[in-house]
């Protein structure tokens, strides 16, 4: 987590984030996406991610945010083998780095569908409930919308999911009214007050926020 922790609490939560360790393809992926502007998803938030992908069997997911590859390695190395991720970014340069992250782990140029585009302009050209899994990193900003297209594009019994889900330890201080943190609440209280999903803050990385989606 960076610094020392200072408290039984911090401590926890440093031994629960360090519990997961990268491999030297995520690592390089990792220095990668802070080279080029792209923070990825730190290390607890992705192995959930591959936690999840692999407890739903998933064999079609969409992230929104494809970032240099690794948030999406964690996903393929959780999905199904004939699984297929489609991933959006608005930087093609960073999808590059992403293509050559996914086929130094092993994963043929099938296994992914890169799409360069603002999200928001993507996905409501992908088909209705024909995803298992969705997961958002992109601008929270739009974390509200991408939740009304991940409900529309998941099957029933597939899982939905947003990282930076406590902003940087903010999202839980009622002082804090900067917009991405405003958002992330609100998206919180959105996930929460949809009869439709059964929801999950995960206090991995900087939070997961995930949701079942149970009914249409």
């Amino acid at each position: 987590m960076g610094s020392t922790p200072t408290s039984p609490v911090e401590a926890t939560l440093a031994y629960a984030e360090e519990f997961h360790v990268e491999d030297e393809i995520l690592r390089a992926a990792r220095r990668q996406g802070a080279e080029v502007g792209a923070p990825p998803i730190l290390p607890g938030g992705g192995a959930a991610l591959c936690f999840l992908a692999t407890a739903i069997n998933a064999r079609a997911v969409v992230e929104i945010g494809t970032g240099c590859g690794v948030s999406g390695l964690w996903l393929l190395r959780g999905m199904r083998s004939d699984g297929t991720l489609t991933s959006v970014d608005v930087e093609p340069e960073h999808q590059r780095l992403a293509r050559e992250t996914f086929s130094q782990a092993g994963f043929s140029s099938g296994r992914m569908r890169l799409i360069t585009g603002r999200a928001l302009d993507v996905l409501p050209r992908l088909a209705d409930g024909g995803y298992d899994l969705v997961f958002a990193g992109g601008a929270k900003l739009e974390y509200a919308d991408y939740l009304a297209e991940a409900v529309r594009l998941l099957r029933v019994g597939g899982i939905v999911a947003f990282d930076n889900a406590l902003c940087d330890h903010q999202v839980a201080d009622p002082a804090q009214r900067d917009p991405d943190t405003v958002a992330v609440r609100e998206l919180g209280k959105l996930v929460r007050g949809d009869d439709r999903l059964r929801p999950l803050l995960i206090p991995l990385g900087d939070g997961l926020l995930a949701a079942v989606k149970i009914s249409d």
